[in-house]
C-alpha cells in the first residue's frame, strides 16, 4: 500500500489512532485487513445525520443519506463519494471479493458487492474501526 498521497509508519498510525481515540481493533482493520465480527460494530445500527470519514486521514467517504441496512452485520451503503475508494481484488480466504481502501491513505474499510439497492445495485460493506462519524451541522 504504497501509492497513495498520505503515508506513515505503523508506529505513526497507532499513535494517531490512540490521538482519535480509535476503538482498539482500528489499526488492525485499516493497516492490516482485519474484519471485525458482525453486529459488533458502533455504527452498524447508527442512523445519525451526518457524513463517514476515514478513521485514519479524515477522507470524506460516504454520507449517511446512502447508508441502508443490509441485515449483514456491517454498516452498508450504496454509493461513495466519487473518488474516495480505491477498489483492489482480494483473493485471501479462499474467494474472490473486491477490498475497498481510503484513497488517500490505503486503509483497509472493507469490501463492496454487486448485490446492493438501486440505484446502484451496490452494498459497500464497512468496518465500523475503520469510519468515523461526524454529525452533520444543525445550523
Amino acid at each position: 500500500m504504497s501509492n497513495f498521497p498520505i503515508q506513515k509508519t505503523e508506529a505513526e498510525w497507532r499513535e494517531l489512532l490512540a490521538e482519535k481515540g480509535a476503538e482498539p481493533a482500528a489499526f488492525q482493520v485499516t493497516r492490516h485487513a482485519y474484519t471485525e465480527r458482525p453486529f459488533t460494530g458502533k455504527y452498524e445500527q447508527v442512523w445519525a445525520d451526518g457524513s463517514y470519514h476515514c478513521i485514519c486521514c479524515g477522507n470524506h467517504l460516504f454520507d449517511s443519506g446512502t447508508k441502508f441496512d443490509a441485515g449483514c452485520g456491517w454498516p452498508s451503503f450504496w454509493k461513495a463519494i466519487p473518488g474516495a475508494i480505491t477498489e483492489i481484488t482480494d483473493r485471501s480466504h479462499g474467494m474472490v471479493r473486491t477490498e475497498t481502501v481510503c484513497s488517500q491513505c490505503g486503509a483497509h474499510l472493507g469490501h463492496v458487492f454487486e448485490d446492493g439497492p438501486a440505484p446502484t445495485g451496490l452494498r459497500y460493506c464497512m468496518n465500523s474501526a475503520s469510519i468515523d462519524l461526524q454529525p452533520k451541522d444543525p445550523t
